[in-house]
């Protein structure tokens, strides 16, 4: 099982890794914003397919070495967990390498080109897309989260049977593999931890719906269609997340509280089929809005480009702008969404339920 759950993430992570360079919005490369007029610039093309090539190889060579590893050792759980989650950081590794050796090189290129320089920079505003907007509401979020309290409440009167030692991790077949004493807390660890995580998605909604819609000018149909993609289906996965962590927490607290709720193949495949979900919606979400503005400008408007931005991205990666009110803005390499870090509030949208559910942990 373990080595069918790492075989399986080391794939993913290998395909979206090499496809990222594709994926990203068009006038982007390796994190810098370039012209609309040189997007098909021959060594911008010969970056995105090195990068991608080498990426697609190494992971390669990677899973076939995992492969023939684990046949030929027969390891056990935890010496499969460590080079399963090695190879997986390998991977990490090795495409951010890559992705500041290529954001470098694009750098200079502009640079060298100056591109840019005789050009009118100006900023696009497009008041009609927030009437396109089709992001939840904030209000549906509220969904999960009275069922969570729900299953709270029902643990806290079901408190006597609960057995002497609390379930506080499952392993990939399923089964508990750690445990607590019963106490007041550890009864109610696990609701707790998932409705601070819910609340932290509902937030995050919240915010990025209130974020700004970016457009430009010289492509103002793609970049448009793209900021509407990337809202609309980043809204509908974060729903689809909390209520898939909804579903397996509240099933893993019933568990506990009823030991014969399920039999072991239900333990045993409900992980699996919890993580093929969430891949799979990984895929489409990241297919949506990466492919939404692959089509050249329908205009290209003389003596003007966008205004670039690119001093606000520190290694095209971190963006800090104080004069930007939105909390979150879409990654400049991936797909999604990353923090205005000179916002404090996205500190606390982050840091406050990570350090609750830290703490909730510990006691």
């Amino acid at each position: 099982m373990a080595f069918i759950v790492f075989f399986i993430l080391i794939l993913f992570m290998a395909c979206m890794e090499s496809a990222i360079p594709y994926l990203v919005k068009r006038s982007v490369i390796f994190g810098v914003s370039v012209p609309e007029s040189h997007v098909r610039d021959k060594e911008f093309l010969r970056f995105k397919k090195t990068y991608s090539m080498i990426v697609a190889a190494v992971s390669a060579i990677a899973l076939i070495f995992f492969f023939f590893w684990y046949n030929q050792t027969n390891p056990g759980e935890e010496m499969m967990v460590l080079i399963g989650t090695s190879i997986q950081f390998g991977i990490i590794i090795l495409s951010l390498a890559l992705y500041f050796f290529y954001h470098g090189k694009t750098v200079q290129r502009k640079k060298t080109e100056k591109w840019g320089e005789n050009v009118k920079q100006v900023k696009t505003a497009d008041l009609s897309a927030r009437v396109q907007d089709e992001m939840l509401p904030w209000s549906v979020f509220l969904l999960p989260m009275f069922i969570t309290i729900g299953v709270l409440i029902y643990t806290i009167m079901k408190y006597p049977v609960l057995p002497e030692q609390i379930p506080t991790h499952w392993g990939i077949n399923g089964k508990p593999d750690a445990f607590t004493a019963k106490n007041p807390v550890s009864a109610i660890q696990m609701p707790l931890i998932l409705l601070v995580m819910q609340a932290m998605m509902m937030a995050m909604n919240l915010s990025q719906k209130r974020s700004g819609i970016k457009v430009s000018a010289v492509n103002l149909k793609g970049t448009r269609t793209r900021q509407l993609a990337l809202r609309k289906y980043s809204s509908w996965f974060t729903f689809v997340m909390s209520v898939l962590l909804t579903m397996l927490f509240s099933f893993f607290q019933l568990s506990t509280i009823h030991e014969n709720l399920a039999g072991d193949a239900v333990m045993f495949a409900l992980p699996m089929v919890f993580m093929l979900i969430v891949l799979a919606g990984t895929i489409i979400f990241a297919v949506k809005v990466g492919t939404a503005d692959n089509k050249p400008a329908d205009v290209q408007a003389e003596g003007i480009g966008d205004y670039d931005e690119d001093d606000y991205w520190k290694g095209g990666l971190f963006y800090f702008n104080k004069s930007d009110p939105s909390i979150f803005v879409e990654k400049r390499f991936g797909v999604g969404w990353t923090l205005n870090f000179a916002n404090p509030i996205g500190y606390m949208i982050i840091l406050v339920p990570i350090i609750i559910i830290l703490a909730l942990s510990y006691l």
